[in-house]
């Protein structure tokens, strides 16, 4: 098993990152041997690749709000790693931010995840983690997915995007607060608190 510092050192010398490594802009994730939970989510916007801190906006405060955690314990304790489907911001599109490369989950996700051999929940943050994650074994659309995340425990937790763009999708199925939300913060209690 490879250390997460070897494997950052591969991720910087990769030729498909080599135009941000010329820039220098290193790869936006955290992963430690001691992560309990891992956060899969898109990617690194423009602000986060920036400032070097994932989810630190609007939609960072509501997952921290989902999952009852402190900006403290989010950032700062070794107990919850960040995984995005791409590691770089890969630019702007026609309405939004380009999608994650789909080569670059599959080449480092799975050394990474060796890496953390005491992760018990990996949270599925949008489309684009549950797809590569669940694939098949996806529901027919996100919400379905999310309303029946209780088949994908207690290896992976779907959960629909925190973004502020999804403030009418969470309007329109209170459930998700009712009946998901309390058992996403009972996981987390148990797995960053209780150990």
């Amino acid at each position: 098993m490879q250390s997460i510092e070897t494997i950052t050192k591969e991720i910087m010398a990769d030729p498909m990152n080599a135009d941000y490594t010329k820039r220098n802009i290193p790869p936006l994730f955290k992963a430690s041997p001691e992560a309990r939970i891992v956060i899969i989510g898109q990617a690194p916007g423009r602000k986060a690749e920036e400032s070097r801190l994932f989810w630190n906006d609007i939609s960072g405060d509501r997952l921290r709000a989902w999952m009852d955690v402190s900006r403290d314990v989010f950032y700062d304790s070794n107990l919850i790693a960040q995984l995005p489907m791409d590691f770089y911001f890969p630019g702007k599109g026609k309405s939004g931010d380009l999608p994650p490369r789909k080569d670059f989950a599959p080449k480092w996700h799975p050394l990474l995840l060796e890496a953390m051999p005491q992760v018990q929940t990996i949270l599925l943050v949008g489309s684009y983690a549950q797809k590569y994650y669940l694939g098949k074994s996806r529901q027919a659309n996100l919400t379905e997915t999310v309303r029946g995340f209780e088949t994908y425990l207690p290896k992976y937790f779907p959960l629909v995007h925190p973004s502020p763009l999804n403030l009418r999708w969470i309007k329109k199925n209170p459930w998700f607060e009712e009946d998901v939300v309390p058992v996403l913060k009972n996981l987390v209690a148990k797995e960053i608190f209780e150990k």
